[in-house]
């Protein structure tokens, strides 16, 4: 009873968490970052008691990514010194990145049907896949993260009510609406900041 109790308080501060950091992200405000590194932490737990390896695995890559984020944005590009704005990937870089995310879904799927006891390794493998490259265009603040968030949160809905993680489906539930309105919303910043 005690690791029920337990395992739902840490779902329902994760999910409190991830509410914020949606907030945050739409806000284009650098403390997401600071949450984002802190609910990977919850997280983790919730989702290894629930066999969802590879997503649990991810915890540990949204911790280090909010940290990366956070001093990208701090510090600005590379090369041009100055803060990170939003737009669109680069052509360049589009099919590379559906190929990163095609690569890394298979070897996940393989990975957690040949070494896991996991029962969801190709929604899994799925939904960590695309979140790797979904979070790195988010430090980047391209555009097209908002439509990769929308298809991951609209799986992962599907995943956690199978697994009963229910205060996380509720989460990725409100996730995937709120996809087409960060999309939106980032979308008149762009246009606004446009001559």
């Amino acid at each position: 009873m005690l690791d029920y109790i337990t395992h739902h308080w840490m779902d329902v501060l994760g999910t409190t968490l991830g509410l914020l950091y949606l907030v945050l992200e739409m806000k284009e405000n650098i403390w997401m970052w600071v949450v984002g590194s802190i609910m990977p932490v919850i997280y983790i737990f919730v989702l290894y008691e629930a066999g969802i390896y590879a997503d649990c695995g991810m915890e540990v890559y949204y911790f280090l990514a909010g940290v990366y984020g956070f001093v990208v944005w701090l510090r600005g590009g590379k090369r041009e010194k100055k803060p990170v704005s939003i737009g669109y990937t680069p052509a360049s870089q589009r099919l590379p990145l559906l190929g990163i995310t095609a690569f890394l879904w298979l070897v996940l799927t393989l990975f957690l049907s040949c070494c896991t006891d996991s029962r969801v390794p190709v929604a899994d493998g799925f939904t960590t896949a695309a979140s790797i490259v979904g979070l790195w265009m988010l430090s980047r603040k391209y555009m097209e993260q908002w439509w990769v968030w929308f298809v991951v949160d609209a799986v992962s809905v599907g995943l956690y009510l199978y697994k009963g993680v229910y205060g996380r489906a509720l989460l990725y539930a409100i996730y995937t609406v709120m996809a087409l309105y960060g999309y939106h919303v980032w979308r008149n910043r762009l246009r606004a900041a446009q001559p």
